[in-house]
């Protein structure tokens, strides 16, 4: 790997490493801190599901809990779990946040507009692209506010420790 990779980054060479790269970073100041209006999201319905959708449900559980992406919570409340089929004709399972999102307090910061985000980049001929999949779940959400994340399976009730991508950034304290 150190053959391609330039020496100057050589000591991020260990983030390039699926096992490092799926593990939970330590909580920071910059954790996912979910701020809500007021009331907590109305409790989410648990479907009854298919043979298919029961065994990509208790994968994904099992998978994630190992990565400790998401832990076991003991809660009556919480967001459903819904499936979208993938063009290969897998499941992919969403927990279906959009109660929570209504109820959380939005960033208010502006995005600059595109040609001012294009003049950064006059003059450049080097760029580099970082494919990151799941690197949303390395935002640590903060302490106190997972049970925010919950959803609720017929194999119990879950919280994210790592960020959901559908969860809207609230304030980053």
């Amino acid at each position: 790997m150190m053959k391609v990779f330039p020496s100057a980054y050589s000591q991020y060479l260990d983030l390039f490493f699926k096992v490092k790269a799926e593990k939970l970073p330590p909580h920071c100041a910059c954790d996912h801190h979910i701020k809500l209006k007021g009331s907590l999201p109305p409790v989410g319905v648990i479907y009854s599901l298919s043979k298919k959708e029961s065994d990509t449900h208790r994968a994904y559980i099992s998978e994630n809990v190992e990565k400790g992406v998401i832990r076991p919570r003991s809660s009556s409340t919480g967001a459903h779990v819904l499936f979208v089929k993938k063009k290969d004709g897998g499941l992919h399972l969403c927990v279906e946040h959009r109660k929570l999102n209504a109820v959380t307090r939005k960033n208010k910061y502006p995005v600059p507009p595109m040609n001012q985000l294009l003049t950064v980049f006059n003059g450049s001929s080097i760029f580099s692209k970082i494919y990151l999949p799941g690197a949303y779940n390395l935002l640590r959400i903060k302490e106190g506010d997972e049970p925010f994340t919950c959803f609720r399976t017929k194999y119990g009730s879950y919280e994210y420790l790592g960020s959901p991508i559908l969860v809207p950034l609230s304030k980053i304290l």
